[in-house]
């Protein structure tokens, strides 16, 4: 098969989309022949060898940690799941390939109404931010300070709140402020003097914060919110013990996943995704969501 494939850790230039042996479902497994696979901070943190010592893949790798796709071979052992479903799914690395095999209880069904490019991209984005929230559990008529709002994890974690009740304020750079006044947020805009301007909108400071930039955003999340227990960051990995804040816990599973393609499917849960890219241009795809800015999702496809 064709896969994006790095023989060395570095920039996006090591990606290239060669021919790699394509693998087979052993018990408990499913094969998914990928129609598409988004593109995480985390890919291009394990391209570049930016990652702790458990987050490193043998080279050589192939990148991707969520795809769609159609089933084309099930393991012994697998009950629930056959060959011709279109499901969509999460893993460790492999999903941007034409085949990847998983566990069968890392995929779920795809609804009819999710497009393939959203199905692609949706894993991560939003099984990181309901899993966040549930860390820091927003409650009505609390307010919740979402940094990196008008991001693919950002804007669901945006919506999921305001559906527990809660008032939201997102940052975002100057481009994205009515994006997120669509996701009904309070927007506010990055930049110097970060601090005073969130605090001329929440004189009572944040109950609780989802930060998804790190840096002056960190900073300032800590200068509003007393209870540092409901401080989570999705960047700042390396100094959350010594602050005291949280990060994501890997909870991911099928059944959380099955959940908010429920609400997708019903229209209650909107995402975008802002780019596609053939998987052969995955280094492209790389360089565009290493720049850190844009909304929504970029994603490979097939």
């Amino acid at each position: 098969m064709q896969a994006v494939v790095f023989r060395q850790v570095g920039g996006p230039e090591v990606l290239e989309w060669a021919e790699v042996e394509t693998p087979e479902a052993g018990p408990g497994q499913v094969r998914v022949s990928v129609r598409a696979a988004g593109v995480q901070p985390i890919d291009c943190a394990v391209r570049a060898g930016r990652t702790p010592d458990w987050a490193r893949a043998p080279l050589p790798a192939v990148p991707g940690n969520e795809f769609t796709g159609v089933v084309d071979q099930v393991g012994d052992g697998v009950d629930g799941v056959a060959v011709g479903d279109e499901v969509l799914g999460f893993g460790f690395m492999n999903a941007a390939a034409e085949f990847i095999v998983v566990p069968a209880d890392q995929v779920t069904a795809k609804p009819a109404a999710m497009p393939w490019e959203v199905a692609g991209g949706f894993s991560g984005a939003a099984q990181t931010a309901h899993i966040a929230l549930e860390q820091i559990r927003p409650a009505y008529g609390e307010t919740l300070l979402v940094h990196g709002a008008a991001g693919a994890v950002g804007a669901v974690a945006v919506q999921l709140a305001l559906r527990a009740g809660a008032r939201v304020v997102g940052t975002a750079g100057t481009a994205n402020q009515d994006y997120l006044r669509t996701l009904g947020a309070m927007p506010v805009v990055y930049g110097p003097d970060l601090v005073d301007r969130l605090r001329g909108l929440l004189p009572g400071g944040a109950d609780l914060v989802l930060d998804g930039a790190g840096g002056e955003a960190l900073t300032a999340s800590l200068a509003l919110c007393p209870d540092r227990s409901r401080i989570l960051t999705l960047t700042e990995h390396a100094r959350a013990a010594d602050l005291g804040i949280r990060t994501t816990p890997n909870l991911r599973s099928a059944a959380r996943l099955a959940a908010l393609a429920a609400l997708y499917a019903t229209g209650d849960l909107r995402f975008l995704v802002r780019r596609t890219y053939p998987m052969a241009k995955a280094a492209d795809a790389h360089r565009e969501v290493e720049t850190g800015h844009g909304r929504g999702k970029v994603v490979l496809v097939r």
